[in-house]
């Protein structure tokens, strides 16, 4: 009997983590013997997704800041003509791959921008015999919505086409419902996963005392540099430092960086073992998304977390909340991050050494893939 197949769709716009959390998910799903099929929208990032996963590539899109617009791969605006033969491709792939569940993350509480493929995949699903399973995949925390009707419209489109609701967290460190307040609303039912992480660690071939990261956006210039700043204020002033820029790293921001390293430091644009190089470190300083979060809570690095708080975004700043409040971390507000305040949290993180996460479930790959056999197992 062949393996049920599964397609997966994620669309990242500026940062990786939607790109990243689907790609340990598809690992997951093939480790359990099932067949996954990754649908990606963005620009190719490297690690994204691993080697064996059947992966499908539609032409890219990116965001402009502030998701006002969607641009093509080359920074061009995407035409009516661009956008119909994505659409179009996503849809021929629907009935080429015939999946038995089709799993779409973010959607509709977040990508909004991509209604005009979406609901084209979702209505060609629902007219399909036998019609697939469709379940949603989105991260503890949501991004609040604040225009009038968009509650009302999330929760008319989770009842129109979904079956499921795969929220990928834990409810006794965040609920849906603190960034969702119509939680309890939703119509098709509703499963904690526990936070999705990656497999095994295995040790960086090099260690580094130091860990500075600010994710796969682009709005890591300022934590980057403020950090080498605080340096000389902090007991690791003479330890080694990898600053890690991020794959979207604004121009001339590395050269900057570098000429303020010491002997032994390095400046690197991505680190596919980053979860190993925390757990060899003594610090960790970086923003605070939601992939960061679960590889410092499986390694236990003493963190300092300065969340993402631009433009109105809370998610990070509530995540980091939370870890704060339970010890696991050392949050600095954004708007008043400099030098003196990040060496005084990083004074406060070394102190505390590392940290457990005993109590968080971190298991939320593999127990997403139980929960979608169940979901087939109980269809069929």
């Amino acid at each position: 009997m062949s393996a049920l197949r599964v397609l997966l769709y994620v669309q990242h716009l500026l940062g990786i983590g939607h790109l990243a959390r689907m790609s340990h998910i598809a690992t997951a799903l093939k480790r359990h013997g099932l067949d996954p099929v990754l649908v990606t929208g963005g620009v190719p990032a490297p690690g994204f997704p691993p080697a064996g996963i059947t992966h499908v590539a539609l032409p890219p899109l990116k965001s402009s800041d502030g998701f006002r617009a969607l641009l093509t791969g080359d920074g061009a605006a995407a035409s009516p003509a661009f956008l119909k033969a994505r659409r179009d491709r996503l849809v021929s792939l629907l009935h080429s791959t015939k999946p038995q569940l089709i799993l779409i993350e973010a959607f509709p509480f977040g990508r909004r921008q991509m209604r005009f493929e979406l609901l084209a995949l979702l209505e060609a699903a629902r007219a399909m015999q036998p019609k697939p399973i469709i379940a949603a995949s989105v991260r503890d925390i949501v991004q609040p919505l604040t225009k009038t009707g968009r509650e009302a419209e999330v929760l008319r489109t989770l009842k129109l086409y979904f079956d499921h609701v795969l929220v990928h967290g834990d409810p006794r460190l965040v609920r849906l419902a603190d960034s969702f307040p119509a939680e309890a609303r939703i119509a098709p039912p509703v499963s904690y996963t526990g936070l999705v992480t990656g497999g095994d660690i295995a040790p960086a071939p090099e260690r580094f005392d130091v860990i500075v990261s600010a994710g796969g956006g682009a709005a890591q210039g300022r934590l980057c540099q403020t950090a080498l700043e605080a340096r000389a204020l902090t007991p690791l002033a003479d330890r080694r430092w990898l600053v890690i820029t991020g794959p979207n790293a604004p121009d001339g921001l590395t050269p900057t960086l570098m000429s303020k390293l010491q002997d032994g430091d390095a400046v690197v644009p991505f680190r596919s073992d980053f979860p190993g190089l925390l757990a060899q470190a003594q610090l960790s300083i970086s923003q605070a998304g939601y992939n960061t979060c679960g590889d410092l809570l499986r390694t236990g690095c003493p963190a300092v977390l300065v969340p993402f708080a631009a433009g109105g975004e809370r998610e990070q700043t509530l995540r980091a909340g939370r870890l704060a409040e339970r010890g696991l971390a050392v949050s600095v507000d954004e708007a008043s991050l400099d030098a003196r305040r990040l060496a005084e949290a990083i004074g406060r993180a070394v102190a505390g050494g590392r940290r457990s996460a005993a109590g968080i479930d971190l298991d939320g790959a593999d127990r997403t893939a139980g929960l979608i056999k169940k979901a087939v197992g109980i269809r069929q």
